[in-house]
């Protein structure tokens, strides 16, 4: 996949490296980007090799009913904290649940957003704000504890629905922050 996303963008000079979870997980940050019924099984395996760094949760547990999205509600209120619960020695934080796929993945796309950010550790709240801050176009917002993932998670599926009835590629931008 490394491979592939270099090849895609000639012009700019990727420094990348691919690896399967296990060397992924030797990262200091971690993105988990996984379908929300992934999430778990994904990070149970690597909870040793997991403890902690911190693990940035951008999953949303949403199902597509007809032309809207409809938010589900994880038995611990979020996709972010049952990470949190399956990773006990790691600092996870909640982020990019609000940005649209294809506008992350196109780098020349000009995507311009707030990103909320919610974590119980500082140390994970900083390193998702740090990271965020370095793309530019992105604003990163820390939105307090992990409770708030709840909220922020399920906030997407009226985000999503938004954009399937308008056809478009809409961001979150707060006004007067």
């Amino acid at each position: 996949m490394a491979r592939e996303v270099v090849a895609r963008w000639p012009g700019l000079t990727l420094e990348m490296d691919g690896a399967d979870n296990e060397g992924a997980a030797r990262a200091d940050v971690i993105v988990l980007a996984t379908p929300w019924d992934s999430a778990i099984p994904t990070v149970r395996p690597l909870r040793d090799a997991l403890a902690g760094k911190v693990v940035i949760s951008m999953a949303n547990a949403l199902a597509k009913e007809g032309r809207e999205m409809l938010a589900l509600i994880p038995p611990r209120g979020s996709v972010a904290a049952t990470v949190q619960a399956a990773l006990p020695g790691s600092l996870v934080a909640a982020a990019f649940h609000h940005l649209p796929a294809s506008e992350m993945e196109d780098l020349d796309s000009g995507l311009e957003a707030d990103v909320l950010v919610c974590s119980d550790h500082a140390e994970a709240t900083g390193a998702a704000m740090g990271l965020i801050d370095a793309m530019p176009g992105l604003r990163p917002l820390d939105t307090g504890t992990l409770s708030q993932a709840a909220a922020i998670e399920a906030f997407t599926a009226v985000c999503i629905t938004l954009n399937i009835r308008y056809k478009v590629h809409s961001t979150l931008q707060m006004a007067g922050i």
